[in-house]
Parts: structure tokens; C-alpha cells; sequence
């Protein structure tokens, strides 16, 4: 456990590893299926995908149902050990990995690799290269991302944010496709941002889920900060409650896709 102080990037990077993580992950917001009908759509013919920073599963789960193969490869055992528990983890044609994705062992050729909220963890240089290597002639790496959307509550939130996270350096606009773009090592072929998905998530859902984040992991606060941190979140989102307990949420999802520069 990494308290008082603040974690370093290393340390932030590690928390995927802790059990109390890859356990928050499943209040995430799912994907919406428009994503995985780019997805598959990219993946073309062949179907055979690489999923580099695979969680839970959160993409390779519900795209192993749309194509013919897809390697997960993920650092954390604990993460592993949670997908495959979790909704698809157990599909014949999903081969889970435990292994980073700068020294992977796969050979492919796969015809995409997907990055979900991942990539930024990873060295680029040499995690681009690696893919550059597996990729098919025609293969591309997406990178997807989603976030929450124009929440009426954020205003007050982020101070709670600010005061709990692990991060102080974290800034919302970073782009990491950008930055890879900008650092020649990723050539953008195209991109695509999904309608706002409107769901329901109830308080308890919603708040559990920041402790699937690397600067809100539990693992790093001490269990008084943890209690607070929840508490002062739900103090903040309650009175956007339904009687039922429940918050009416959107959330947005991009896709980029490319090819790793000098393939």
C-alpha cells in the first residue's frame, strides 16, 4: 500500500496488478456495440485480433463472439484471473496471456490490434515497434477510449477527485494516439466517435467504479481514505439520484485507428 505519499508512474502502472482493481472493473459502462461493429468491420476477413492491455476482457470478450480469434494479453494475473469469471472469458477462441506487451510472445499475423484504455501505460516506441512486427500487411492497431459525458455533476466532483487521486499530473485532454502520432510512430488511417450512450448505473456502481482507475485504486489509500473518498462521492451524486437509486449517465467512445510508423 503506497500512502501518505503520491505514486509515481511506475507505481500508478502496478496498481492494475492489485485484486481490489480488476474487481472494480466490472461497474464499469460497457462499450456500446458500435464500437465492436468498427471493430469487427476492421478486423476484416481473417478475424484473427490482438488485444494488447486486456483488463477484464472489456473488448476482447464481446469481440471474441464476432470474430475468429483474439489473443488477450494482459501484465496482471489478478485481471486475468477476473475476465475469465466475467461474461465470454471462458470462449474457446480467446487465449488469455499473462505477459507484458512490450515483451509479448505472440507471432500473428493478426489482421487488427486493439488498445483500450491502456497504451499510455506501455513504452510506445517499443510497443509500437512490437506490433509493427505482428501486424499483417493490411492490419491496424485501434485505440479505444470512452469516457462519462457531460455529467450535470462534474463541477463538484472533480475538487473530490482532486483531493483523493494519486495522479496529480493527470491531465483530460492527453491524447496518447495523438502523442504517438506526433512522435512518428503511429501513421492515423482514420477515426470515429460513437453517439452518447445513455444508461442507468446506480450510486453504488457508479462510485465502486473509480476504484478500478490507477490513481483511485484502493490499494493505494488507506482504508479511512477509501471510506471518505466513497462517502464524499455519493454526497455529490445523490441528489442526482432517482428514487430507485439510480443516475441517468452518458458516456461517449472514440476509435482511432493506424499503422505503426515504418512497418
Amino acid at each position: 500500500m503506497i500512502t501518505p505519499a503520491r505514486a509515481g508512474r511506475t507505481e500508478l502502472a502496478d496498481s492494475f496488478r492489485h485484486p481490489g482493481v480488476a474487481a472494480a472493473y466490472v461497474f464499469r459502462p460497457p462499450y456500446p456495440a458500435e464500437v465492436f461493429d468498427l471493430l469487427t468491420s476492421l478486423a476484416g476477413e481473417s478475424g484473427r485480433v490482438l488485444d494488447i492491455g486486456a483488463g477484464d476482457g472489456e473488448i476482447a470478450r464481446p469481440l471474441a463472439e464476432r470474430v475468429e480469434h483474439v489473443d488477450a494479453v494482459e501484465i496482471s494475473p489478478a485481471m486475468i484471473a477476473a475476465g475469465k469469471q466475467r461474461p465470454g472469458g471462458d470462449r474457446e477462441n480467446l487465449r488469455w496471456l499473462a505477459q507484458a506487451a512490450e515483451t509479448m510472445t505472440v507471432t500473428g499475423p493478426y489482421s487488427l490490434v486493439t488498445a483500450g484504455a491502456s497504451l499510455h501505460w506501455m513504452n510506445g516506441q517499443v510497443t509500437l515497434r512490437r506490433l509493427a512486427q505482428v501486424l499483417s500487411p493490411r492490419g491496424v492497431l485501434a485505440v479505444v477510449d470512452q469516457k462519462y459525458h457531460d455529467l450535470p455533476w462534474a463541477a463538484e466532483l472533480t475538487p473530490v477527485i482532486g483531493r483523493y487521486s494519486r495522479n496529480p499530473a493527470y491531465n483530460p485532454g492527453f491524447s496518447v494516439t495523438d502523442r504517438l502520432s506526433e512522435q512518428h510512430l503511429l501513421d492515423i488511417r482514420g477515426q470515429h466517435h460513437t453517439a452518447p450512450m445513455v444508461l442507468r448505473q446506480s450510486v453504488h456502481d457508479y462510485v465502486e467504479q473509480f476504484f478500478s482507475t490507477a490513481s483511485l485504486a484502493r490499494e493505494l489509500m488507506t482504508d479511512a481514505e477509501a471510506t471518505r473518498f466513497a462517502d464524499e462521492v455519493t454526497a455529490v451524486v445523490d441528489g442526482y439520484a432517482a428514487a430507485d437509486g439510480t443516475l441517468l449517465v452518458t458516456t461517449v467512445a472514440s476509435v482511432v485507428w493506424g499503422s505503426p510508423s515504418g512497418r
